[in-house]
């Protein structure tokens, strides 16, 4: 029997960053994993960060890639290969290749860059899988028409890792929960506002545990997204498109964030065994219509979310056939988020 064929992905990466370089850092340790369980080589064709791009044909250097960023640089300050200026929109409509690997920042007011520069590739024919959560929030059902998730044959979309990072909220309930009749959705979907809140039940001040959460990497300078609770709602308004099938925006979602949590609150929960959490919530109503909220919520003992540590993420979906299903995710940061990515490749190209 001849030996399975190697398939050789050309890719584009838009976004060298937060994502990005973890993504990066995991197919550089991994290739030879990749290589032998799925005969798969992922070959870097080009890349683009805020700086410019970087371009070759013949496969980019990720060592030198890696290099660049950690010393402060941009990808088009390599030699030969750099492309000062060019943005990522334009690598895609310019440079051949097989698939795009989208991570740009997160823009919820228009989606960009990461709306255009999917809807570009989607348009030419290139499988996109995406970290950037705001084209998804923003344009969903425009990109879903584009791709295989609405219309067989069109080249797939995929974006695990925009909706829960490492927890697997989209695949399972996509594929897992596929038939049911979905209940409630419940789900604590950032993890610096559950390490904000646990540790001020603990008796930290938020200043200190907004440091601490900083310090780990998991917060940006400014957290008003994570703390105010909209990087929740977005992720929850992927989930109610995606796996509820609603079409739902920001505008639907009842969003209130974490900052009125009071120390009495969060004592009186503790004195009964559960705690306070920013909890997304999908609450069905019948004949089609759902409610969607964000706020501090008291789960009880009871509660399947009750135990959530401070570096953890959790969901909980039910559902009439497949019953009550718990996720419970020790935070993973971005590179969480890169792993997601790459399962998404591994589906859009099956052993």
């Amino acid at each position: 029997m001849n030996p399975r064929a190697v398939r050789t992905v050309r890719f584009l990466l838009t976004g060298v960053g937060h994502v990005g370089v973890p993504l990066l850092e995991i197919l550089q340790s991994r290739a030879s994993l990749l290589m032998e369980r799925y005969r798969l080589e992922l070959v870097p064709v080009g890349m683009a960060d805020s700086g410019g791009a970087a371009v070759s044909p013949h496969g980019l250097d990720v060592a030198a890639v890696l290099a660049a960023k950690r010393a402060k640089c941009s990808v088009a300050s390599l030699p030969v290969v750099g492309r000062p200026g060019m943005t990522g929109q334009a690598l895609v409509r310019e440079v051949k290749a097989d698939l795009l690997l989208e991570a740009t920042p997160t823009s919820l007011k228009d989606g960009q860059p990461g709306l255009d520069i999917t809807r570009d590739a989607l348009m030419r024919g290139i499988p996109a899988v995406l970290a950037s959560k705001g084209p998804l929030v923003l344009g969903y059902q425009e990109l879903a028409a584009l791709s295989d998730l609405e219309s067989p044959g069109r080249p797939p979309l995929r974006f695990s890792g925009a909706a829960g990072a490492a927890m697997p909220l989209v695949t399972m309930g996509m594929r897992d929960l596929a038939l049911g009749k979905l209940g409630r959705f419940e789900g604590v979907l950032n993890c610096t506002s559950q390490l904000l809140l646990s540790r001020m039940a603990e008796g930290r001040t938020y200043e200190a545990a907004l440091e601490e959460a900083q310090a780990l990497g998991i917060a940006e300078p400014d957290p008003s997204l994570d703390v105010d609770g909209w990087d929740t709602a977005s992720k929850l308004v992927i989930l109610a498109n995606a796996v509820m099938r609603v079409p739902t925006t920001l505008k639907d979602v009842s969003v209130t964030g974490m900052r009125g949590v009071t120390r009495a609150e969060q004592d009186a929960a503790r004195a009964k065994g559960g705690q306070v959490l920013l909890l997304a919530r999908a609450e069905p109503l019948g004949a089609g219509r759902w409610e969607w909220s964000v706020r501090p919520t008291v789960v009880d003992a009871a509660h399947p979310l009750s135990r959530l540590g401070a570096m953890e993420m959790g969901a909980v979906f039910r559902s009439d056939l497949h019953g009550v299903n718990t996720i419970i995710n020790a935070e993973q940061g971005a590179r969480g988020t890169g792993a997601a990515m790459l399962k998404d490749v591994l589906e859009i190209f099956p052993d």
